[in-house]
């Protein structure tokens, strides 16, 4: 719930408003999770912000996001990440303001991939190495936790207690208006042009640009073009995902197969499964937004396989966009004065939105940057493979 603190403050929960922004002006362009909780991060530090947004608030790719949330990153600045983001999850949740359920993580190797096998393990005690709440079991006492799962063909399998999902559309619904609540201006049904010097954007139509102390390219898988356009490259390709959701009813835990490359987790309609990635970049302006002819097939066969129990009558399936980048970290501060960005995020981006989005606000207003995520560590031109995000990868 938004509500005014004692001193008249704007707050969401535990959050109070601050005046460290104020007398400065930004513009965040792109209302998807991100870019909604940065301009709340803002507008709360007495910043004056505008959020544009092409379509509607949530319309874009985090609107499609499966709402896994977890902390079980091997990578210690990953860790980090996850851990706030999951902390605040929790604390600004409630019944008015967008729904988060806790709810076990856990991920596996299959018995005879050996190489998956070793790196679940080693990614075990590099989570816990960064204080990370996570064990180590084998098919059998993987088994007796979770009777609705097969595991008598599963090798090795971590697991996390500090995970959940959540509605992705309704957090950034609610983000935005707390941003609108703390003083931002909202302009939707409003693209935008990027300018850089200074640092403003141009409305189509309009001919001038509107300067801005800083700017914020939030927009997703239009990132690249946005910022292109304005003479800025960066190496980020926008690829396709996709889901579904069948009516069978599901409680925990969430799990991803990583020898399958499956993920399963509760939904309220039932049990949402996805893989799908597609190795090819995708145009963020044509691409289809329905799922492939035999995806819901594939998928519902491994969901079977993993849940005997499982029956569904009705299936619905959808794709979406993510962002990848030459060594899977994204995108993330300054890489032009006074011009800041956020994406390629390997399909973790809106699990990451309410660490991301406060990070990044404290950037723009001076603060240390990601070191990890800096833009400016490429020089834009880079030629890479699409790697999926949620896979299991070694130190080396």
């Amino acid at each position: 719930m938004i509500e005014d603190d004692p001193a008249g403050e704007v707050a969401i929960g535990a959050d109070v408003f601050v005046d460290d922004g104020a007398g400065l002006s930004v513009a965040v362009v792109g209302a998807g999770a991100v870019g909604a909780t940065c301009a709340y991060d803002l507008a709360r530090r007495g910043t004056e912000v505008t959020l544009f947004e092409r379509g509607s608030v949530g319309s874009g790719s985090s609107g499609r996001a499966a709402g896994v949330c977890y902390d079980a990153f091997a990578d210690r600045v990953d860790a980090e990440i996850g851990r706030e983001s999951i902390e605040r999850f929790r604390r600004l949740s409630g019944d008015d303001t967008f729904p988060f359920t806790e709810c076990p993580y856990v991920w596996f190797a299959r018995e005879g991939d050996d190489d998956v096998a070793r790196e679940v393990s080693a990614s075990v005690e590099r989570m816990q190495s960064h204080g990370i709440v996570a064990v180590e079991m084998d098919g059998e006492l993987l088994g007796d936790r979770f009777e609705a799962l097969r595991t008598d063909d599963v090798a090795v399998a971590g697991v996390s207690g500090g995970a959940g999902y959540t509605d992705p559309g309704r957090y950034t619904a609610c983000l935005a208006a707390a941003a609108s609540g703390a003083g931002a201006t909202i302009r939707t049904d409003t693209a935008v042009e990027l300018s850089t010097d200074p640092p403003g954007v141009i409305v189509p139509g309009s001919g001038e640009s509107e300067p801005f102390d800083a700017v914020v390219v939030t927009a997703g898988s239009h990132t690249k073009r946005l910022i292109a356009d304005a003479g800025i490259p960066i190496p980020m390709k926008p690829y396709r995902v996709q889901a579904l959701v069948a009516d069978e009813p599901y409680t925990e835990p969430m799990c991803f197969d990583a020898s399958a490359d499956v993920y399963v987790r509760p939904h309220p309609d039932g049990l949402l499964a996805g893989d799908g990635t597609e190795r090819v970049e995708a145009d963020p302006d044509s691409w289809n937004r329905d799922a492939s002819a035999g995806f819901a097939e594939s998928v519902l066969a491994e969901v079977s396989h993993r849940f005997p129990a499982f029956d569904p009558s009705t299936v619905r399936a959808w794709a979406g966009l993510c962002t990848a980048t030459p060594d899977g970290n994204p995108l993330v501060g300054e890489i032009e004065d006074g011009v800041f960005l956020a994406t390629g995020f390997q399909g973790h981006g809106f699990m990451r939105a309410p660490a991301i989005g406060d990070r990044l606000a404290r950037q723009v207003l001076g603060e240390i940057g990601i070191d990890a995520f800096d833009p400016c560590r490429f020089d834009g031109d880079e030629s890479f493979d699409i790697v999926p995000g949620m896979t299991i990868e070694s130190d080396s």
